[in-house]
């Protein structure tokens, strides 16, 4: 099991990442929100400067505002330098394109959209679409300096729903995920990328398609409740994003969360973002986005919804449970901190958790 970190990017912050290669930590993953952090590419090459091992990519680049060709000129910049150890993490933008008070990229979209970035991240010729025009398209100066197609980069696909994972199985070498941390749940994953492979009768060799899923851990102190108020402080900002999440599925889609936990507060969440207008109300369900919690959603940051999204426990049973977790299929546990704490986390987990993995 690999212990890696999500990077809410900020350029200033490169002693993060340092730090983490210095604890252990493999891959750094930088979030590409615009209108919300820093551009993601230019942190991680300010990253890539500052780092010799640990691995540099996006976690994740977004596809519906980044042509395929602008992603995959992005990476093979940040192979240059880094090469051999960056990746590309892509998704359609479950934040990025929501703050805009616009839907993600479809499914169907992203489907076109991964058959393009899959041979330009290779170097290779693909058929690009563009404003309604498809013609071939390659980079025409691979070998002057400017980039690198020579190392290889994963393309690791972000899967929040059925068929995004079997896109993962389809196009990926890999898969990003924000998952209930469980047994079954690997298990259904790892049966949409199959089938997302079968469609072009492509096998997955299980023990190279990496998986990765996002959430926080939490080692308790000797005796500490699981709700003390360190640990809300700790995992409270990642839990309060899968409201986020949510509120959003309902607003755009309809879909009622399934959660228990986040039933339980549901009718005052909603509540509270009903006062806000709906024609700016984009603006305001993702203030704070993983990087604190806003005063007046602190009352949703419940016991139960910290123990359903976060990794909570004292330092055997963490080890244990991502035990369970590596041999369910899961490669890698990214873990995305509030932003005031988030050396503290760093040092805890990669002190007292890495070391035992």
């Amino acid at each position: 099991m690999e212990i890696g970190i999500c990077v809410a990017s900020r350029v200033t912050d490169t002693d993060y990442v340092v730090r983490a290669e210095q604890l252990g930590y493999t891959h750094a993953w930088f979030a590409d929100v615009q209108m919300l952090w820093s551009d993601a590419y230019v942190a991680a090459a300010l990253a890539a400067e500052r780092t010799t091992r640990i691995k540099i990519g996006t976690g994740v680049s977004v596809a519906a505002t980044r042509p395929s060709v602008v992603t995959a000129a992005s990476m093979a910049t940040i192979n240059r330098l880094a090469p051999g150890r960056t990746f590309c993490g892509i998704g359609t933008g479950n934040t990025a394109v929501r703050i805009m008070g616009l839907k993600p990229m479809s499914i169907a979209e992203f489907d076109r959209y991964l058959a393009e970035l899959r041979p330009l991240l290779r170097g290779e010729e693909a058929l690009v679409t563009w404003r309604g025009t498809t013609s071939p398209v390659r980079h025409i100066m691979p070998d002057e300096g400017f980039v690198n197609f020579d190392d290889p980069m994963p393309l690791y696909v972000s899967g929040f729903g059925p068929r995004s994972m079997a896109l993962a199985g389809k196009h990926g070498d890999g898969i990003v995920l924000s998952i209930p941390l469980d047994v079954d749940m690997m298990d259904r994953v790892w049966r949409r990328v199959e089938e997302g492979a079968a469609t072009i009768r492509r096998t997955i060799d299980r023990s190279s398609f990496h998986t990765a899923t996002l959430s926080t851990i939490v080692v308790l102190e000797p005796g500490e409740r699981s709700d003390s108020d360190r640990v809300r402080a700790l995992c409270g900002a990642f839990a309060i994003a899968s409201l986020h999440y949510a509120y959003d599925q309902w607003r755009n889609y309809g879909r009622e969360p399934s959660n228990p936990a986040v039933l339980e507060v549901w009718d005052d969440y909603v509540a509270l973002l009903d006062q806000v207008p709906d024609a700016v109300r984009h603006q305001r369900i993702h203030q704070g986005h993983n990087c604190r919690v806003v005063p007046e959603e602190e009352r949703f940051v419940t016991p139960a919804l910290m123990q359903s999204t976060c990794l909570i426990g004292e330092p055997d049973d963490i080890v244990d449970r991502l035990a369970v977790l590596d041999a369910a299929g899961l490669d890698q546990l990214m873990i995305l901190p509030p932003l005031d704490v988030r050396f503290d986390v760093l040092e805890a987990v990669g002190t007292q958790i890495i070391p035992r993995l």
